[in-house]
């Protein structure tokens, strides 16, 4: 049992974009649902698919590479807030991750959204990772 299961979810993302594998499976949890979502929708991995299969239920997610040099559309994942140590901030002292290029993703009283979601609606929130 780890104590960090977003910190595992991005370890095994990491290990799979260092090893070049096209798929990965993580244990599904509803937070690590949402960061997926989060994911596809601005463009960082192809697919992915919630499998459930009784008690086990689990996460296939196809990861993105560029055609021609095969690089990793994900350079870099960082885990920011720890359970040792939560890191929050206002709508007003939101990150940008690599001058905007990059994402944070933040836990709102509103859900999960990236950080220029999180400062267009106006809401602050735990910074749970960065991703460029």
């Amino acid at each position: 049992m780890t104590t960090d299961p977003i910190a595992e979810y991005l370890t095994r993302l990491r290990n799979a974009i260092m090893a070049n594998h096209r798929i990965v499976e993580v244990p599904s949890s509803n937070i690590k649902k949402e960061i997926t979502k989060i994911l596809f929708e601005k463009g960082y991995i192809t697919n992915f698919k919630f499998e459930d299969e009784g008690v086990k239920s689990k996460i296939k997610i196809a990861l993105k590479y560029h055609p021609v040099n095969k690089m990793s559309a994900i350079t870099k994942l960082e885990r920011v807030s720890k359970p040792g140590l939560r890191k929050y901030a206002n709508a007003k002292e939101m990150p940008k991750v690599l001058n905007g290029l990059g994402i944070a993703i933040i836990s709102t009283s509103q859900g999960l959204m990236t950080d220029k979601e999180a400062r267009e609606l106006n809401v602050g929130g735990e910074i749970l990772c960065y991703i460029s």
